[in-house]
């Protein structure tokens, strides 16, 4: 058992450092920063040998007591951590779910299997099947779904510390999220490289766009290799910022969300793991996730969240969709009204700026359409002008 306890403890220690400065926390933030390690590999030992479990927050491990917790006003650093689920509302596909999922959908783009899609080894050889999906699923095609703007309301009143998203949609930014409310783990469209390691040529999001619909395989204009968008790919690094954030955050959190996610990713899952034994962790999902298998359980791998037996003291299952989940809380907050008119006047807006843009590209099109015809015009009456002026000898005779 001490030495599965002591290799746990090696492999967090070894999480990546970065030099301070880069996270766009304040400094006061970093100094704690050095200490993280230590907190964790205390409550690594607590959980191990069944010590202070924690504080006891929440009257009830319910909705209702979550939201009691929020209105009490002790709770001022809310970390949500999400999933795909939170976007299938939206007409995005999760992953996983049987039938519906995106793995259980590619069959027509002829892989060795489902992942390889966002595998980078296979990418390099084979983007073609990526740049397809990624047709399907461009951000800018879907909205923010109720379980997003609820986020955004969080962040409105204060009680957001962070958004830690999975997603590569972007509906958190449209929804009103800003860069330093996310921590986008998987990366993000926003941005797009070169792949090659001497190159790492930067591009900008409209100049991948134009090149995913007009159907070419995004190449390198400097040196010809392929150019990929910012989301992370299986045999891939996360972003620096999610390791030097994660370690300013997660201690200060004193309620975690979890929303639409299956908790099987890593170190994503794991996350769940670094708030205090006494911060309440809320999961909003359509099963339950994150639950320790015996024996792992009890050295913190996976998400370790106890929902049902008689030691369970934070930890609260809403079993629903996301955005039903999100709904329900914010009524029991006596915000149902306002994220309602939120999420009305929000896609709104949306639906009117494409009404514009697509005005825009009618307009575009019809005056290009009227200067071809008014080029084909003026050519047809120059060759008719030409004719008339033709008098042939016989005639003119």
């Amino acid at each position: 058992m001490s030495e599965e306890v002591s290799k746990r403890a090696e492999e967090e220690a070894e999480t990546p450092d970065l030099e301070q400065g880069q996270s766009d926390d304040s400094s006061d933030e970093g100094d704690a920063s050095g200490d993280t390690e230590m907190d964790f590999l205390r409550s690594l030992f607590s959980r191990t040998l069944g010590l202070s479990p924690g504080d006891k927050v929440l009257d009830e491990l319910t909705l209702d007591g979550v939201a009691r917790y929020i209105l009490s006003g002790k709770c001022k650093n809310i970390i949500c951590m999400v999933g795909a689920g939170i976007s299938t509302s939206a007409g995005i596909p999760d992953f996983r779910s049987p039938g519906t999922g995106l793995y259980a959908n590619l069959q027509k783009y002829n892989l060795p299997y489902p992942e390889a899609i966002f595998q980078i080894d296979y990418f390099k050889k084979h983007p073609e099947p990526f740049f397809a999906l990624a047709r399907e699923l461009y951000p800018g095609q879907f909205k923010p779904t109720v379980c997003h703007y609820f986020m955004k309301m969080l962040k409105d009143k204060g009680l957001l510390r962070r958004c830690y998203s999975q997603n590569i949609d972007t509906l958190e930014r449209v929804a009103g999220l800003e860069g330093e409310d996310l921590i986008e783990a998987h990366g993000t469209f926003h941005t797009s490289h070169c792949v090659s390691c001497f190159c790492r040529k930067e591009y900008s999001m409209d100049w991948m766009k134009n090149k995913i619909f007009s159907e070419d395989i995004p190449k390198c204009d400097s040196c010809g290799s392929l150019v990929k968008p910012d989301i992370v790919f299986f045999g891939e690094n996360l972003p620096a910022r999610f390791f030097t954030s994660m370690k300013m955050d997660f201690p200060r959190c004193d309620l975690l969300i979890i929303m639409g996610t299956s908790l099987q990713v890593q170190p994503f899952a794991s996350l769940v793991s670094r708030v205090s034994n006494s911060c309440p962790r809320l999961l909003i999902n359509m099963e339950k996730t994150g639950q320790s298998e015996f024996g792992m359980g009890l050295f913190a791998f996976g998400g370790g969240m106890d929902f049902d037996s008689d030691k369970a003291y934070r930890d609260v299952a809403h079993l629903s969709t996301c955005d039903d989940g999100c709904m329900a809380l914010a009524e029991l907050l006596g915000w149902k009204a306002e994220l309602e008119e939120m999420v009305k006047r929000e896609h709104a807006l949306i639906d009117s700026k494409d009404a514009k843009k697509k005005d825009k590209e009618v307009n575009q099109s019809s005056r290009s359409t009227g200067r071809s015809l008014g080029r084909l015009t003026r050519q047809n009456n120059q060759s008719e002008h030409a004719e008339g002026s033709h008098v042939s000898p016989n005639r003119s005779m």
